[in-house]
């Protein structure tokens, strides 16, 4: 099943690749078909947090108990995966059509996030890969993060063999009980994970045996992978470790900004 572009929608086409993009479900690519087959999580589209490929914004991952202090005056945020607040606040809210190809959304405007900004994402594809990119601008001082959370497919047709994921970085994060960072870095041990990593050392590559071969790279420097679903497979690219609001974050002051992006590339096999 692949995702039909409705009302709103934005539909980019290349060759035998076609994205839809969709402003109303919270900025998401919903579908992402090539050469006929979907690579994306679309069916039931039961939760905000479980399909497509959304943004996250103004922070990825989890915040512990969604509670952060910045500069004197401390922040709760809403607690979207209790008892934590996860993912920003942008995924699961509509966006503003600014073109064919670009959609934003304020980020005040809802009430859920106490330091306003702005966030654009723009969307580029041809016959050999996609290309998003996200710029988060401030109006006032704030820890800002950015990432996207894709939910792959484990496998593209019935009776296929399921996809294989490349993927090798240096550290990973240990969890506590609340599946929060405490500060220790350990080797990867195998998978399956839903965990965070730093120091990946090449693209993560998914494999669909037969069928295609994605890499996805980005400028961002974390990775979250999420490979426990039977069902499916999450390679996000993230500007911040979880948590990053308690502890180091980045800063944007006002009328600053940043931006990242994220840049997938596919041969059929």
């Amino acid at each position: 099943m692949t995702h039909p572009a409705a009302s709103g929608d934005l539909a980019l086409v290349a060759g035998d690749a076609r994205a839809v993009v969709s402003p109303g479900n919270g900025g998401r690519l919903a579908s992402v078909v090539v050469a006929g087959h979907e690579l994306l999580v679309n069916e039931g589209e039961a939760h905000p947090m479980q399909w497509g490929c959304y943004p996250m914004a103004p922070w990825a991952g989890r915040v512990r108990r969604g509670r952060f202090a910045f500069r004197g005056q401390t922040y709760q945020l809403p607690l979207g995966m209790p008892p934590h607040a996860i993912h920003g606040t942008a995924y699961d809210r509509p966006w503003q059509v600014l073109d064919a190809r670009t959609i934003a959304i304020d980020l005040a405007a809802d009430g859920r996030w106490p330091l306003g900004g702005r966030v654009t994402q723009r969307f580029e594809l041809d016959e050999a890969g996609l290309a998003v990119s996200m710029t988060l601008e401030a109006t006032q001082a704030m820890p800002a993060m950015l990432g996207w959370h894709p939910w792959f497919r484990r496998v593209l047709a019935p009776g296929d063999a399921p996809v294989r994921l490349a993927f090798a970085a240096a550290e990973m994060l240990v969890r506590d009980g609340e599946g929060m960072p405490t500060g220790e870095r350990v080797p990867p041990p195998r998978g399956p994970w839903d965990d965070a990593f730093a120091g990946v050392r090449d693209d993560p590559v998914l494999e669909w045996p037969g069928r295609l071969r994605l890499a996805i790279a980005s400028s961002c420097d974390w990775w979250v992978v999420y490979s426990e679903p039977e069902h499916a497979v999450c390679v996000e690219p993230q500007s911040g470790p979880p948590d990053a609001f308690n502890g180091e974050p980045e800063v944007l002051e006002p009328g600053a900004s940043m931006t990242h992006e994220m840049r997938w590339r596919w041969t059929c096999l």
